[in-house]
């Protein structure tokens, strides 16, 4: 970062004061709005996303609509892989038949009996998207691309037909990808005598993206997302997510708790964003992806969530980001160009690809002592999650490294945040340097001075 002096950095941070919801601040980009997709096309473009639908998303009325998305994934040049449940269908067909199943989901026992109902299930089940995905013109393959091994016997209990994924055909999957078909898959293995095996399909997304090195799951299911606690989490660590299931595995909702075990295999095994998302929900699939918010739960890994130097590229979302704190007066104006002049000052935040906070680090080049952080804000729906927490002791190290001992920040709004979450106190407009001294007076907002020591 240059030492060159600058324009002083905004005065009054912009941070959380209030939880918001999607609908309270910018609304979700709705899915015929070219321009709001657009901008995720490039990142997303040439990418594959492992798309596993439940058994019961299948049997609802929103899945001729979720099919349709798909059809909008692939015509943006998304790679699409579709796994599906039978769960519910297996239930059905057992109930209908009078046959006792030892299991819906493929996590337990499967004996002769519900192995037989379960490939009957999964037949017709992927005859069906393969019908949905026809009229949305897409061409589709049903793949026996999946080798399993009897899980065994599992505390003295034999697991009899059920099965653990041994290899994904990832050659025969990219083939057709390539080709410009999706690929179906089933959560009915072969064995090594080409026998089926039963397959969990929660589990065989994950193993599905690890194979073909995927960038997202997408798991739509019966349910709002991953509920915590009673709460439905937008968005959480792969780390908080592991530690709850080792500590108190009760709080997460027993209907979504395979999908919180298996985003973390997944996460752990390369793929860097786990999804869950309900089906039922009209065009849930695409606000899902295509806007900053989403609308289920989000599990990320530590690549996802980020602070790095802004860049120049950065410098028109920085100057959108911050305009509505400008006009509140949050923020002192900066133009697009005074931006790019002193981008070499910005830190941003961002969650999968897009820029969410920004932070301003100034040194004083006679004072190599003294550092200033300004120009903080956080957008609304990410209020009350620790960002401008992290933002500003991120600032704060990248300035100890630097050999700074005192930081400086000046608030009109927000210095209640400064003093009560990143530990500043208030001082004096005595403890600025001479020219921001002349600055702060000049500017007649009467900011707080707020200072804390890292040396």
């Amino acid at each position: 970062m240059s030492n060159a002096p600058g324009p002083a950095p905004a005065s009054s941070p912009t941070v959380a004061n209030g939880s918001a919801s999607p609908t309270q601040t910018t609304p979700l980009i709705k899915p015929n709005d070219l321009r709001g997709i657009l901008q995720y096309v490039p990142r997303f473009q040439g990418q594959i996303f492992v798309i596993a639908i439940d058994g019961a998303i299948i049997a609802d009325e929103n899945f001729s609509n979720l099919l349709v998305d798909i059809a909008v994934l692939r015509s943006l040049g998304i790679k699409v892989v579709l796994v599906h449940g039978i769960g519910h269908q297996l239930q059905e067909l057992a109930t209908l038949r009078g046959v006792a199943i030892t299991n819906n989901d493929g996590t337990g026992i499967t004996d002769a009996a519900t192995l037989d109902l379960s490939i009957r299930a999964g037949s017709r089940v992927s005859h069906l998207i393969l019908e949905g995905l026809t009229q949305n013109s897409l061409k589709a393959v049903i793949t026996n691309a999946v080798r399993a091994l009897p899980l065994g016997i599992i505390k003295g209990v034999d697991q009899q037909l059920t099965g653990k994924v041994e290899r994904i055909d990832k050659d025969f999957i990219g083939e057709l990808i390539a080709q410009h078909v999706v690929p179906l898959i089933a959560p009915i293995a072969f064995g090594p005598d080409g026998k089926s095996l039963r397959v969990n399909s929660d589990l065989l997304a994950a193993e599905v993206a690890e194979a073909l090195h995927a960038t997202k799951i997408i798991y739509l299911t019966p349910h709002a997302g991953l509920e915590i606690a009673g709460t439905v989490r937008r968005e959480i660590s792969v780390e908080a997510l592991k530690k709850i299931l080792a500590t108190q595995p009760e709080q997460i909702a027993e209907a979504v708790r395979s999908k919180a075990e298996h985003a973390i295999k997944a996460i752990e095994t390369g793929t860097p964003r786990v999804h869950v998302v309900d089906g039922r929900v009209f065009d849930g699939l695409l606000n899902e992806i295509f806007s900053n918010e989403g609308v289920g739960s989000l599990v990320y890994g530590n690549d996802y969530q980020q602070i790095r130097q802004a860049t120049k590229r950065d410098v028109r979302f920085i100057y959108n980001l911050t305009r509505a704190a400008v006009k509140r007066e949050e923020l002192l104006h900066r133009t697009q160009q005074a931006i790019e002049k002193n981008i070499d000052q910005f830190f941003v935040f961002e969650i999968d690809e897009n820029i969410i906070a920004c932070v301003t680090l100034y040194f004083y080049p006679d004072m190599p002592q003294l550092a200033e952080v300004g120009s903080l804000y956080v957008l609304p729906f990410y209020h009350n999650r620790g960002v401008g927490k992290k933002m500003v002791e991120y600032a704060c190290l990248q300035a100890k490294e630097r050999g700074v001992t005192t930081v400086i920040a000046l608030s009109t709004q927000s210095f209640g945040f400064f003093s009560n979450v990143c530990g500043f106190e208030e001082t004096t407009k005595d403890t600025l340097p001479e020219a921001r001294l002349k600055l702060y007076e000049d500017s007649g907002r009467n900011a707080k001075v707020l200072v804390k020591q890292i040396g």
